[in-house]
């Protein structure tokens, strides 16, 4: 008699009379695979191009083998899984086979992954070892032996069940049979089926015996079964008479036995008689179509359930994040004192509380990582969190706070309000570091830590950018130094060399086939005009802007001349040494999307023009390749923490009076995403809002595609004095008594400073937070004047912090307001269109942003925007070089002046980067070392190792 699944335990009851009710495994397999379709056909509506990933392992080509994987195959794609059959020759080693498996444990497109065993190779290969190397959450085999440990333990849910006694499990349930208090028995104990298949009943309450070949009295052994599953590999070894009547009787053994009246000599038989036990049990499944589709079956939902999990991480939740608490001292000790009391998270946990996958993060030591593009990808369909830019008023050469605010504010909203934050923040030159101005972690109780890790050169990107940027200005010199001394053909013949007899023209230099309209591609068929125009850059010297860099305030570098040597017969020109943050390539990559735009970028970088006016670019000197190689590493942000545990991006620091001064869109981007739709990120922009926040939003909003949600503006008592008329600030001198004792009228009159930045601010279009980030000495009188001025001024809300002071409970105000302000409508807009004329940016800036009556253009400045603009460059936006003391080009011009013209002596190219910026005033992009730099108090503890002195 056939009984379908479905039956109830009466109708099964009722209707045994003799012949048991055979249980199909096909059909149950089937409504199986149908509920899976659905829950795939979920998963790709609500993430449109997501997809299940199934990786089927092969070593060799056992028919066997090849005929389960096409089953699995074909099952697979029938409910929309991607099942890739990934063979590998018999002779692979086993490190090699390690390898792969690895590889496809970091493929955040695989989200299941089995290996088919026996393994078919040649060499000696540990297959317990290569499936152990298979990642817990992608093992839907459930083989391996963490899977094994957590079933033998009863940890029946977050991990995978192994897929035959799973679709054992599924058959009992359908047949009707009650598992709790029933006598089970299991013959068999493979690690495949018998032991796990135990396991799974004991833990559904059944009373379980596991028998096998060996044990005594087998026969009566099994007849004491209610249920009895069956996986020896012995064919029809289980007879009739040891079977316990109306019992259930689950069949796992498939066997080819002789049999001459089938066409192909034999026939598949179970590890049970079927013809007897069918007349003495209540249920039987059948051999073949009963456990053996079932186990594909559970296959495939065991690769579903890994996709589901996939996708929640693509849907960001509310963290589970520890967070690290705070017992500010009264008297608060200095950053780096601060910093050594708290014990931060290992990075790693970091991680993954914030839902970055193990494959997404390159540890750096235990306290630092780099995390991966891929995110993106991961969470391409994950909505954007609200974004928070910091700025400031004009500050004082002292700084008025911004990188702590940034710090105190994302410490508030996480660690108090408990919303999904992050901050990201640029990573500090060892200019200012060894300088005098110090690191750039924030400071009091509002920093990320560790500080001196984050200070002193972190995971070495700065020192990649040094390289790279070295690297092109070498083959600048180099190229126009064998250009002089060679022949046509002779340089021909160095830049495509025969090898092995052969010619052939790199990638980089087809490019340049390319660009030059050469379509020939065989090296041997150039005319001699086309070899010509190919190997002569004909780089015009005095053109060249692409200067060398180093990572140190070294004023005797601002000019220098090189080629001094004989061997360089004569070929001496006069140059400079830039800070490394002020090259381009750091600018690139702060405002780098991807590593096919930095690549594409770094090879657009202009260095000069050629003698016919052109412009020539790091690709037309074969550098760009290189170049890439070595930022591949350096364009990952690096993960870091605060002293409450929130999470921390520090990546990219260009020089916020030459470049724009901001952290990585790819950091933005990428934490945005991390944090979800209700959670916040909060970046901050380089010194006042007309310098930092005017190029966020004109350079790097156009290229991210972000629009922030609100302007937080930092202001000081201190600061504000200075602008009213105080007196001068000066760094390492202990500020004079206006500073420390109440002053209204000092407060009121420079309050039009921060007037203008605010209006600044909302010229974009964005609400306005001012933070008042407040000090000892400042009076009550003061910092209320301040909140009453500056709401008067337009500003949404304006808020007295004491982060610095108590960490983010001084902020939480501040966070309230910032997340009311975020909610409200914005209207963003640009300041000005890129189409219009280089001088009319300029202009346009310099009139609305700094209050300037016009802009003062030098014939130097204007030779270099004819040529900018005849080389196509017109249209990029604007970086103004000026400084950040004033709104003016004279740092002494305190306040909000009028009056005055912005004077531009020079103006440059950063066409990777993607702006041109105009070098106002005397503007210079080396600093230097003042009279006592921070170096006098930094040295290491020679016991400990740690850095003394430091901040």
């Amino acid at each position: 008699m056939f009984c379908h699944y479905r039956m109830s335990e009466k109708d099964l009851s009722s209707s045994m009379s003799g012949v048991a009710c055979v249980l199909s495994g096909k059909e149950v397999a089937q409504d199986v695979r149908n509920k899976l379709k659905q829950d795939v056909d979920n998963l790709k509506n609500e993430f449109p191009g997501f997809a299940p990933g199934l990786a089927i392992v092969q070593v060799g080509g056992r028919e066997d083998s090849n005929v389960y994987i096409r089953m699995k195959v074909k099952a697979a794609e029938e409910i929309g899984i991607r099942a890739q059959h990934i063979k590998f020759p018999r002779t692979i080693t086993q490190s090699q086979l390690v390898q792969e498996v690895k590889k496809l444990n970091n493929d955040p497109n695989i989200h299941g992954m089995i290996v088919q065993v026996p393994l078919d190779a040649d060499t000696e290969i540990d297959s317990d070892l290569v499936l152990d190397t298979i990642s817990p959450n992608k093992d839907v085999d459930g083989l391996t032996t963490a899977s094994a440990g957590r079933l033998s333990h009863g940890m029946l849910q977050g991990g995978f069940l192994p897929c035959t006694p799973n679709g054992c499990m599924e058959l009992i349930r359908r047949s009707g049979a009650k598992i709790q208090g029933a006598n089970a028995v299991v013959l068999g104990r493979s690690k495949i089926v018998g032991t796990p298949m135990a396991e799974l009943l004991k833990w559904h309450h059944a009373t379980v015996t596991t028998c096998h070949s060996r044990t005594a009295d087998l026969p009566s052994v099994v007849r004491s079964a209610d249920i009895l599953v069956v996986g020896i590999g012995r064919p029809e070894m289980v007879k009739g008479s040891w079977v316990k009547p109306r019992a259930v009787v689950i069949d796992c053994g498939i066997n080819s036995i002789p049999d001459a009246t089938k066409k192909s000599g034999s026939r598949l038989v179970g590890d049970v008689d079927y013809a007897e036990v069918s007349k003495v049990a209540s249920v039987i499944t059948p051999v073949p179509g009963g456990v053996g589709p079932m186990t594909v079956a559970m296959l495939m939902k065991n690769t579903v359930i890994s996709a589901q999990e996939a996708a929640k991480r693509m849907r960001a939740a509310e963290w589970k994040i520890r967070y690290l608490t705070l017992d500010p001292l009264e008297k608060v000790p200095s950053d780096i004192e601060v910093a050594r009391a708290q014990t931060p998270k290992d990075v790693g946990e970091v991680a993954d509380e914030i839902g970055l996958l193990e494959n997404e993060v390159d540890l750096y030591g235990k306290k630092k990582a780099k995390v991966s593009l891929s995110v993106l990808q991961r969470l391409a369909h994950q909505k954007n969190g609200r974004y928070v830019v910091v700025a400031g008023m004009t500050p004082t050469p002292l700084g008025e706070g911004k990188s702590t605010t940034t710090i105190g504010l994302t410490q508030a909203l996480g660690a108090h309000l408990k919303k999904n934050v992050f901050a990201c923040v640029r990573q500090p030159s060892q200019g200012p570091t060894f300088g005098i101005k110090g690191g750039a972690a924030g400071g009091g109780y509002s920093q990320v830590i560790p500080m001196d890790e984050f200070n002193l050169h972190l995971t070495g990107d700065i020192h990649a950018i040094t390289a790279a940027n070295n690297l092109l200005a070498a083959q600048i010199d180099a190229r126009m130094f064998h250009e002089a001394t060679q022949t046509d053909q002779a340089l021909y013949g160095r830049l495509v060399p025969k090898v092995k007899g052969v010619r052939k023209f790199s990638p980089i230099q087809i490019n340049r086939l390319k660009k030059l309209g050469i379509v020939e591609t065989d090296p041997d068929k150039l005319t001699p005009e086309e070899v010509t125009k190919f190997v002569r850059l004909n780089i015009d010297p005095t053109t060249i802007t692409w200067q060398r860099v180093m990572d140190t305030n070294d004023r005797f570098l601002r000019k220098i001349t090189i080629g001094q040597s004989p061997t360089e017969k004569d070929k001496t020109r006069e140059c400079q040494f830039d800070i490394t943050v002020a090259s381009e390539i750091m600018a690139i990559l702060a405002l780098t999307t991807s590593l096919a735009d930095m690549r594409e970028r770094l090879g657009k970088m202009v260095v000069g023009s050629d003698t016919s006016g052109n412009p020539v670019t790091a690709e037309d000197l074969g550098a760009s390749g290189a170049l890439t190689v070595l930022m591949k590493d350096a364009i990952k942000p690096n993960l870091m923490q605060t002293l409450e545990g929130t999470p921390v991006f520090v990546h990219a620091g260009p020089f916020a009076n030459i470049a724009h001064g901001n952290s990585s869109i790819i950091a933005d981007k990428i934490a945005l995403k991390l944090v979800g739709e209700d959670g916040m990120v909060v970046t901050e922009a380089g010194f006042g809002a007309d310098i930092g926040m005017e190029k966020f939003f004109n350079i790097k909003c156009r290229y991210s595609g972000l629009v922030p949600n609100v302007v937080v503006l930092v202001a000081t008592i201190r600061a504000l004095k200075m602008h009213g008329g105080g007196p001068t600030v000066t760094a390492g001198v202990p500020l004079p008594a206006e500073y420390v004792q109440e002053n209204l009228g000092l407060v009121e009159s420079g309050f039009s400073n921060l007037r203008k930045q605010i209006e600044n601010s909302k010229m974009f279009g964005i609400p306005v937070v001012v933070a008042i980030n407040s000090f000892a000495t400042d009076t009550e009188g003061e910092l209320n004047l301040v909140k009453k001025l500056a709401v008067g001024a337009g500003a949404a809300d304006a808020v007295i912090c004491s982060h610095w002071a108590v960490g983010g409970a001084g902020a939480v105000g501040l966070a309230e307001a910032v997340v009311k302000a975020a909610s409200q409508p914005s209207d963003f807009k640009f300041l000005y269109d890129l189409k219009l004329p280089v001088e009319e940016k300029i202009r346009t800036i310099a009139r609305r942003i700094y209050g300037a009556d016009d802009i003062e253009i030098q014939p130097e400045a204007q030779t270099q925007i004819d040529r900018y603009k005849k080389q196509g460059f017109n249209d990029l936006p604007i970086c103004m070089a000026k400084t950040h003391l004033s709104l003016t080009s004279d740092p002494s011009k305190k306040g909000a002046p009028t009056g005055f013209t912005i004077p531009v002596r020079d103006v440059r190219a950063s066409v990777g980067a993607g702006f041109l910026y105009p070098l106002v005033g005397t503007m210079s992009t080396m600093p230097g070392l003042p009279t006592r730099p921070c170096i006098y108090d930094i040295d290491l503890d020679l016991e400990t190792e740690e850095v003394q002195g430091l901040f």
